[in-house]
C-alpha cells in the first residue's frame, strides 16, 4: 500500500445527522482567521472537502468536520463544516459532534460535571458547554453566534406556487424559513425527497432574487439553506432544513432553529427567557432558549442557547492511492439528486 495522503476520523451523529470529525492528517489551511481557512477551501483549493465527501469515500447523507488549531487565544479548537456543496460557516449539530468528539478522545480534558469548550468557527466564537459524565459526553448546549433578521414576509415569485412568503435570518449562516402549509407537504420521512428537491429549488430561486451580506463577515452573502417549519404549538416547531445538491438535515437543525428564533423575536412571539423545542423529520429534538439581546452592526439580534446530544460510533482511516483516478470524487444524480454542479 503507498497512499500519498491519510486521514484518521472519528464518526460521531447528533441525533441521526452524521458529522465525522478530521482528527489528523491535517496540518494546517492558510489564512490567519478561521473565516480566511474556509474562503481558501471554497476559492482556492477543494480537494479535501471533495476527497471526504463526495463518492467513493463520503456520501450524501452526512457533513465532515476539519478540526484546526484556533486562531484566536480564547478558543480551545477550531473547526469548519465541509458539505457536499462547500465548505460552510458554521453548524449546530456538527458543533455539537465535534465537542463530543474533543471531549470523549481526550484532545480537550473533560471536566466533571461539566466541561466548557469555546470553538473557534468562521462565523465567530462558540461557547459550548457539555455535561459529563463516566467519561461520557451526555449533551452539548451550544452558545450561538447572534442571529438577525433580514427581511420578514418577503414575497418570492415561484413558478410551480405562485408567490410564497418566507423570512430571511441569520443563525451562523443565512436561512431562507418556509412555512412547509405553502407547498402543500407536511413535515415527515415520506415527504424527504420531495421536500429536499423543493428546497434545493427554491434556495437558487429566492439567491435569485435577493441580496444579502453579512454586516461583519462581507464573504457570508447568500441564503445557504432553506429550511421549512411547521408551528404544531407556541414551544414546539417541526423542522426540514434542505441541503444542497438534495437531502434534508437529520437533526433539528441548530443554526436553522437559530434563525428561526430570531424571527419570532422580532415578531414579539419571543423573548429573554422563551425556550422552545426544535423537532426533527425523524423525530429527534433540540432545546432552543432566547438567552438575551444584542445589536450587530446595529441590527437588533438575539442570543440563542442550542442543546442536543452526539454519539460517537466509530473510527475510520482512509487514503488516496496515487495512481487512484476517482481522488476527486464524483456524485451522480440517482442518490446526490439533480441539484448538484454540473462540473
Amino acid at each position: 500500500m503507498r497512499w500519498k495522503k491519510t486521514l484518521q476520523l472519528v464518526d460521531v451523529h447528533c441525533e441521526g445527522e452524521i458529522g465525522k470529525v478530521i482528527t489528523g492528517g491535517v496540518l494546517g489551511i492558510p489564512g490567519e482567521t478561521m473565516l480566511d481557512k474556509m474562503n481558501y477551501i471554497n476559492e482556492v483549493d477543494d480537494s479535501l472537502r471533495r476527497l471526504v465527501v463526495l463518492e467513493p469515500r463520503g456520501c450524501l447523507q452526512m457533513s465532515v468536520n476539519l478540526l484546526l488549531p484556533p486562531t484566536r487565544p480564547e478558543a480551545h479548537a477550531g473547526f469548519i463544516v465541509l458539505q457536499a456543496d462547500k465548505a460552510h460557516p458554521m453548524s449546530g449539530s456538527n458543533a455539537i459532534c465535534v465537542v463530543t468528539a474533543l471531549l470523549e478522545l481526550g484532545m480537550v480534558e473533560m471536566q466533571e460535571p461539566e466541561t466548557t469548550v469555546v470553538l473557534d468557527t468562521p462565523a465567530g466564537l462558540v461557547t459550548a458547554r457539555a455535561t459529563c459524565q463516566d467519561g461520557r459526553c451526555t449533551g452539548v448546549s451550544l452558545d450561538m453566534v447572534p442571529s438577525f433578521v433580514e427581511y420578514l414576509d418577503l414575497s418570492i415569485d415561484t413558478e410551480r406556487f405562485g408567490k410564497i412568503r418566507v423570512d430571511i435570518a441569520f443563525g451562523g449562516v443565512y436561512y431562507a424559513l418556509v412555512d412547509v402549509g405553502q407547498v402543500g407537504l407536511n413535515i415527515s420521512p415520506a415527504n424527504a425527497r420531495e421536500l429536499a428537491e423543493l428546497g434545493v429549488a427554491l434556495k437558487d430561486i429566492i439567491n435569485q432574487q435577493i441580496e444579502i451580506q453579512h454586516p461583519l463577515y462581507p464573504q457570508i452573502n447568500e441564503v445557504a439553506y432553506v429550511m421549512f417549519r411547521n408551528r404544531v404549538s407556541d414551544e414546539l416547531y417541526q423542522t426540514c432544513t434542505t441541503l444542497p445538491p438534495g437531502r434534508v438535515d437529520r437533526s433539528p437543525c441548530g443554526t436553522g432553529s437559530s434563525a428561526n428564533l430570531a424571527t419570532l423575536a422580532a415578531r414579539g412571539n419571543a423573548d429573554i427567557g422563551t425556550r422552545l423545542t426544535s423537532r426533527s423529520t425523524i423525530g429527534g429534538e433540540f432545546s432552543i432558549e432566547l438567552l438575551g439581546k444584542t445589536e450587530v452592526a446595529g441590527r437588533a439580534a438575539v442570543l440563542p442557547r442550542v442543546y442536543g446530544r452526539a454519539w460517537v460510533y466509530g473510527f475510520q482511516q482512509i487514503g488516496v492511492d496515487p495512481d487512484d483516478p476517482l481522488s476527486a470524487g464524483f456524485m451522480l444524480s440517482d442518490t446526490w439528486g439533480a441539484g448538484f454542479p454540473k462540473v
